[in-house]
């Protein structure tokens, strides 16, 4: 497995890294092992202090940390820094709540009497994170803010193109205070992690990625017997009802699907119209996505990122060579593509038949599927119709209204007048194939924590 830093603007590979030795991997684990003993009985006050040091660090060098996310999966530049200041704000949040978070809680009894039962959190101990590369500092702060804080130990195994990013990560912890030993960046091979899942030591495993990745890791946890969470795809549905406002949906719309170049488990890959609008609203649409200014995605004036690689762009390109070849029809949009980059043409498919498999697909980039629903019935229908289950939205003048068709959606995220949010104080998370778990908020803390029950029971009859 080749670690490496790849420009996919450029093409060229910068920097690369070797894979860890089995050795390497067994020290890592009793390193955060050992660090464990110490760390779960730190104060929740001295870890709150680590995490602010990170989130104060990676705001004071921004200009640092957001152009790595550019060169090593081709992020536009204002992307990439919103992801620091994202990653900044995740451990914010826990460095200020963590402790009311895990607060012992007093438990109610049927008869007081008896005694006082009280509910307390106890961190697990050693946690492995496996995460992607399209969001490389946000998907570890995402777990390892709350993890940490909570007084769990954490292996970091990264995505293989960016290898900088984890490092750097790694690095920002260690000058936060974190302990050595608390959180470790591994370059570990696929085979490396079924290690590391089984080691007795390694008490669970929090994976996001694909599909593939989630059933094999969860398949090895659970031959271990091991607490795991998984955040995998998505196929959101952005469903347009009569009344909404066109001109902003549409707008809504084009950024749902293209930010990140639409490398995002959360982006709008379904749009779902009623009759009445779909017209008109596959003309914005277009238009929209044509205006999209492909390029180096360090120029600002670029609004449409290359794909992670060339392989990630060729793939895509297949999938759609595959849904048309199902019958879909697709619709190149916009200017041909620069003679540069891992770069995909947006497409539109329409016409994407109940028994055309490409239906019931994620295509993680540019690409939009367009359905039209006959009216608001058929439009929950069809966004229910679909094997993933982790965001969408629904846009309409009536946000009250919108709420109560977003309850007859069933995924585990859904958004009125707003494609998705991405937030340090909301939840994250799906059902079905999207996973299960959840990450951020106290939901996310509590991921991994023993719920220990405390009973002081002082009565004098013995039955």
């Amino acid at each position: 497995m080749i670690f490496a830093s790849t420009d996919p603007y450029t093409g060229q590979m910068v920097k690369s890294f070797p894979t860890a030795t089995d050795d390497e991997v067994d020290a890592a684990i009793a390193r955060a092992h050992e660090t464990f003993q110490s760390w779960r009985d730190t104060s929740f006050a001295a870890r709150a202090a680590i995490m602010q040091r990170a989130a104060d660090l990676l705001r004071r060098d921004s200009d640092r940390f957001a152009p790595l996310l550019t060169l090593e999966m081709g992020k536009l530049a204002s992307e990439a820094r919103g992801e620091v200041e994202l990653s900044a704000a995740i451990f914010e949040y826990y460095a200020r709540n963590a402790e009311a978070l895990l607060a012992p809680q007093a438990l109610p009894v049927a008869d007081p009497a008896e005694g006082r039962a009280t509910l307390v959190t106890e961190p697990l101990g050693v946690l492995l994170a496996i995460e992607p590369w399209n969001f490389p500092y946000y998907q570890i702060a995402r777990i390892i803010a709350p993890q940490l804080s909570a007084g769990n130990t954490m292996l970091l195994k990264h995505a293989a193109n960016v290898p900088q990013s984890a490092a750097a990560f790694e690095a920002l912890m260690r000058e936060a205070g974190l302990p050595a030993g608390a959180f470790i960046n591994l370059y570990a091979s696929h085979d490396q992690v079924e290690r590391i899942i089984a080691d007795a030591r390694v008490r669970g495993v929090a994976l996001t990625g694909s599909e593939a990745a989630g059933a094999a890791v969860a398949a090895q946890a659970g031959r271990a017997l091991k607490k795991s969470t998984m955040e995998l795809g998505g196929a959101d549905a952005f469903v347009v009802l009569a009344d909404a406002d066109l001109d902003k949906t549409t707008r809504w719309a084009v950024f749902g699907r293209h930010w990140n170049a639409g490398q995002v488990c959360v982006s709008s890959k379904r749009m779902i119209v009623v009759d009445s609008l779909y017209d008109a609203f596959l003309a914005r649409y277009t238009a929209g996505v044509a205006a999209l200014r492909m390029g180096d995605p360090s120029d600002p004036e670029t609004t449409l990122a290359p794909l992670s690689s060339q392989k990630a762009a060729d793939d895509l390109k297949e999938m759609v060579r595959k849904a048309v070849e199902g019958g879909a029809t697709a619709t190149p949009v916009g200017p041909d593509v620069p003679n540069q980059g891992a770069f995909v043409q947006p497409v539109i498919l329409t016409d994407v038949g109940e028994d055309n498999p490409a239906r019931y697909w994620e295509f993680f980039g540019p690409v939009s599927m367009l359905f039209r629903a006959k009216d608001e019935e058929d439009a929950v229908r069809i966004a229910n119709d679909s094997p993933f289950g982790l965001g969408g939205s629904v846009f309409t003048a009536d946000p009250e209204h919108g709420a109560e068709v977003a309850k007859r959606i069933s995924t585990g995220m859904v958004f009125v007048n707003h494609p998705t949010m991405v937030k340090a104080d909301l939840p994250f998370g799906g059902v079905r194939r999207s996973g299960y778990g959840r990450e951020l908020l106290g939901l996310g803390i509590n991921e991994f924590v023993n719920h220990k029950l405390i009973d002081v029971v002082d009565i004098d009859a013995v039955f």
